[in-house]
């Protein structure tokens, strides 16, 4: 339970603090995200091809603020935004995470942030117990006081460590870890595969039902998740760090949620286009352990006159969710 109680909390609701600044969008960072979570559109990386799809500059993939957690662009101590809310930290979960854009962060750009406490409530967990939960909203404004994005991410402090785990990506409800085989020693490389469809550029491209493209990250190894920290800023070490991991309760490192999150974008961006998506939200489930592959798929559920919104899911080869969630796009009618 937090140090505070649910009425301090609530009293907090509707703080207000800048938490980032100068968070400058550049392009062999983004290099080196998109390669993180295996995305080879060569949209992040050549003008021309950024431009033949009407961007004027290199674009960002749709989860890349996370790079502002960065110490270099936080202005506020502790790893809750700054905000004390009494949290124990090993028991924090990061449970779900949504952006809305008003447009693509794209190379060039600098940052600053603003985070809102917007929620705080409490529910019982089951073997978790008393879960409380915190809604944060952060909103990212360029040079001139344009919003460009609005992050928001939910955490969960349960009453102890759900699952042995001490600050995974995963939401509280999550199914209980795997067997040891899970931390089995691949030789291979993994290797991204896109099941591609063709490209949605209209409402009238698409119907509900259609499935989208299948993206498959096979036979992940720690050096994923050490790729994905290097690039995100995400140094928990329960993700690279196997001793540690396994004296959290662990059966293995596994990866973190973002980095199943960037996967699971390319879904979406691979089908409709990054121009046009306006949301991006997921929910945390589960792990990937290494050894193991991540499979992202989407399906359209609703079409209403501009706009498309697609289901998705992230699993594991052996069919475990990882995520799911929801994006919506504008597409010329």
């Amino acid at each position: 339970m937090p140090s505070k109680s649910l009425s301090e909390l609530e009293a907090l609701v509707g703080d207000s603090r800048e938490t980032v600044a100068g968070f400058h969008v550049e392009r062999g960072k983004v290099a080196e995200f998109t390669r993180a979570i295996t995305d080879s559109n060569p949209i992040y990386h050549d003008v021309d091809a950024a431009r033949e799809v009407g961007h004027e500059r290199i674009p960002a993939p749709l989860t890349y603020a996370r790079v502002s957690r960065f110490p270099r662009y936080q202005t506020a101590e502790g790893d809750l935004y700054g905000f004390d809310l009494g949290f124990q930290l090993e028991y924090v979960l990061h449970g779900e995470q949504r952006y809305e854009y008003e447009r693509p962060l794209s190379v060039g750009d600098e940052l600053s942030g603003t985070t809102t406490l917007t929620n705080v409530f409490q529910r019982n967990g089951g073997r978790a117990g008393t879960m409380t939960f915190a809604v944060l909203e952060t909103q990212y404004r360029d040079r001139e006081g344009e919003l460009v994005l609005t992050d928001r991410a939910t955490v969960i402090e349960t009453e102890g460590a759900v699952d042995g785990d001490a600050d995974a990506d995963v939401d509280a409800d999550a199914n209980e870890s795997g067997e040891d085989d899970r931390a089995k020693p691949t030789d291979d490389s993994s290797v991204s595969t896109s099941e591609s469809v063709d490209p949605v550029r209209s409402t009238a491209d698409v119907s509900v039902g259609d499935p989208g493209p299948r993206i498959v990250v096979s036979d992940l190894e720690r050096r994923h998740f050490v790729q994905y920290a290097g690039a995100s800023g995400d140094f928990n070490p329960i993700h690279y760090d196997e001793p540690y991991a396994r004296a959290a309760g662990n059966p293995s490192v596994f990866g973190q949620g973002m980095f199943t999150a960037g996967i699971a974008s390319r879904v979406v961006t691979d089908w409709v286009g990054l121009e046009a998506v306006d949301t991006f939200d997921v929910r945390f489930q589960s792990r990937v352990f290494p050894g193991e592959d991540v499979i992202a798929d989407g399906e359209v559920t609703a079409v209403e006159a501009d706009t498309v919104t697609v289901d998705l899911e992230a699993r594991t080869d052996s069919g475990e969710t990882l995520l799911s969630g929801t994006a919506t796009a504008t597409l010329p009618e």
